[in-house]
């Protein structure tokens, strides 16, 4: 009987930790997806950025400068974040 008690311990403790490792990687794996969603739109909106001011300044103007920096800048930020994440 106590054997039988001993198992049946086991099998809720092991329940239950698998119960809270699973409900955790879902979680972190919808992180990811959002600050990949969050850089693909940083990097959308340099580029929009850069485009107009290329229109209103001029290629090679000192405003269309500063935005080409700000997307090299958003372009870095995600490739940082992706060498990060491979990491784990």
């Amino acid at each position: 009987m106590s054997n039988i008690l001993g198992k049946i311990k086991i099998a809720v403790a092991a329940l239950i930790v698998f119960a809270l490792m699973g409900s955790a990687l879902p979680a972190q794996a919808l992180n990811d997806h959002d600050r990949d969603r969050k850089c693909e739109q940083r990097i959308h909106r340099a580029e929009d950025n850069l485009r107009h001011a290329e229109r209103r300044h001029g290629e090679h103007s000192r405003q269309a400068e500063q935005k080409r920096r700000q997307l090299e800048e958003a372009r870095e930020h995600c490739r940082h974040h992706d060498r990060d994440h491979d990491r784990r």
